[in-house]
Order: C-alpha cells, then sequence, then structure tokens
C-alpha cells in the first residue's frame, strides 16, 4: 500500500512522533494508522495519550461563575490575532455567563438559544461577529457544573471547572493548579473504564523489553507497570503538585470532597494550519 504524505502528516498529529518514524510505523502494517500508532507506543516513540492533547487552533477557554453554577466554553477562531481581540473576548464571557445561566443541553441548543442583551439568536450573534472580525468563529464545546464551583483559566488556552462539596476558596484553587499542571483523565480508578484498562495493557504487554521473558514474569512486571500508569490518570491518586510526598486523596481528606472536575486544553485534537507542512512531509517521504 502506498503511504501518502496525509497519511503520515495524520500520524504524526495524532502522536508526535518524527515523520520518518511515521512512515515506517505505517509502511510496516500496510497502512493501518490504529496499528501504527501501537506500535510507535510499543517501542517509545510516541505516547499518544499525552501527544493527542496538543495545542492546534487558536480562541479561547474561559468560565463564568455564580452562586452555586460554573460553566466553562471553548470557543475557537483562525489566529491569535483575533483571540486576544477585545470584541472577541467579550463574545466568549457572554458566552460563558449565558450557559451558566440558560443551561442549554448542546452547541446546538445554545446557538437556538436568544441572547438576553440583544433579543437575538445566538447564532445570528456568531454570523454578526464573524463580518464585523472577519474570521471564523465556531463555539466548540461547554460544560456546566453545580456544587460548590473553582476555576482557573490559564492564559485563555487551559481552563478547569472543579465541584466540591464544601467552599474553600484556598484548596479549591491549589487543586485547580493542580489539575492544569498534572492533567489528570478520571478522578479515582474505580472510574477507569475496564476498555482503557484492558488497552494498556495488551500495550504494556508488546512492549519490546518484555519480549523474550517468560508469560508469567511479563504478566508480573505489567501489572506493576499498570499499577503506577493507571494512578498517573487519576486525580486522587496523584503526587500533589505543590507536595508529590502526599497524593491529593491525602490532601483533601477531612476537608472536602471533590464531585467532578473539566479540564479543556485550546484547540485539543483539532489540526493547526500550516500551508507548508505538507510539502515537508512529501519532501522527506521522497528521500
Amino acid at each position: 500500500m502506498e503511504i501518502t504524505a496525509t497519511m503520515v502528516k495524520e500520524l504524526r498529529e495524532k502522536t508526535g512522533a518524527g515523520m520518518m518514524d511515521c512512515k515506517k510505523a505505517l509502511a510496516e502494517v500496510d497502512g493501518d494508522m490504529d496499528k501504527a500508532m501501537e506500535a510507535l507506543r510499543q517501542k517509545g516513540i510516541a505516547s499518544a495519550e499525552k501527544k493527542m492533547g496538543r495545542i492546534a487552533a487558536e480562541g479561547l477557554v474561559t468560565s463564568y461563575v455564580n452562586d452555586e453554577v460554573g460553566a466553562m466554553i471553548e470557543v475557537n477562531c483562525e489566529t491569535d490575532f483575533v483571540a486576544k481581540n477585545d470584541e472577541f473576548k467579550e463574545l466568549c464571557q457572554g458566552l460563558a455567563e449565558l450557559v451558566a445561566t440558560a443551561k442549554p443541553a448542546d452547541v446546538d441548543a445554545l446557538l437556538a438559544t436568544t441572547c438576553p442583551k440583544c433579543g437575538k439568536l445566538i447564532a445570528d450573534v456568531i454570523k454578526e461577529k464573524i463580518a464585523s472580525i472577519g474570521e471564523k468563529i465556531t463555539i466548540r464545546r461547554f460544560v456546566v457544573l453545580e456544587g460548590n464551583i473553582a476555576t482557573y483559566i490559564h492564559n485563555g488556552k487551559i481552563g478547569v471547572l472543579l465541584s466540591t462539596d464544601k467552599k474553600d476558596e484556598t484548596l479549591t484553587k491549589d487543586l485547580c493548579l493542580h489539575i492544569t499542571s498534572c492533567a489528570p483523565e478520571f478522578l479515582s480508578s474505580d472510574d477507569i473504564p475496564a476498555e482503557v484498562r484492558e488497552e494498556e495493557k495488551r500495550i504494556e504487554m508488546g512492549k519490546e523489553d518484555l519480549a523474550n521473558k517468560p508469560e508469567n514474569i511479563r504478566e508480573k512486571i505489567v501489572e506493576g507497570r499498570l499499577h503506577k500508569i493507571l494512578a498517573q490518570k487519576c486525580l486522587l491518586e496523584q503526587g500533589f503538585v505543590k507536595d508529590p510526598s502526599q497524593t491529593v486523596a491525602q490532601l483533601i481528606e477531612g476537608k472536602l470532597t471533590v464531585k467532578q472536575f473539566v479540564k479543556y486544553n485550546l484547540g485539543e485534537g483539532l489540526e493547526k494550519r500550516n500551508e507548508n507542512f505538507a510539502d515537508e512531509v512529501m519532501k522527506q517521504i521522497q528521500q
């Protein structure tokens, strides 16, 4: 099967591996994208679960908290220049506030919501902003949480929304900063789906450094590795960023309970424009 520049580009965006490593991996599995990703992970060339979160689009992540309700939203535009524009910032903040108060079910429902300030549908408000700002603007996603809400937005590019059972501004601020820095995927190990556990085990079992070891030895080694890998995915089991000698669970014990958290990376999973990238890939492939 011919390995095209588009295929190499896609694998590189998903894994962060080098172009020639991507080309070789695709060639070895006859162009199967999933198998190529797995091969790169097993060889230690890529860590797909981290690279999938690469920043790949412009815009803003912003939040709004009122009483016991908080909302966080990601709005995308084409350039960083527009993302820093006051008109765009005002739009994003207004949308976050509207989401917190109206609690629409999804993006389509938000677009069909009437703006309380101007009486127009949000879909029409967006169209007007596109006309005045001169760039495509899209509402990508949002979330609403209830309870004692804390939030942290880092430069408009990373956002955290946290819900706890008790109010503790100092502690919840630290928790938001920790989530921003350490990027947990789950609250605790109980929240990890069985398929995630099985996938991680399969990847570890296939790693080259275990290939020549007996099956029972491989199982024991992988079991130990899985415990560490899965713990790093869970907020409560991570070492607290300001004091790694204690876990987050130990930090909050007897003080509060984390009900839920959400973290957004601006442009996560989206592809950033790069007009010269295809030519760069083709040159590498033709070598």
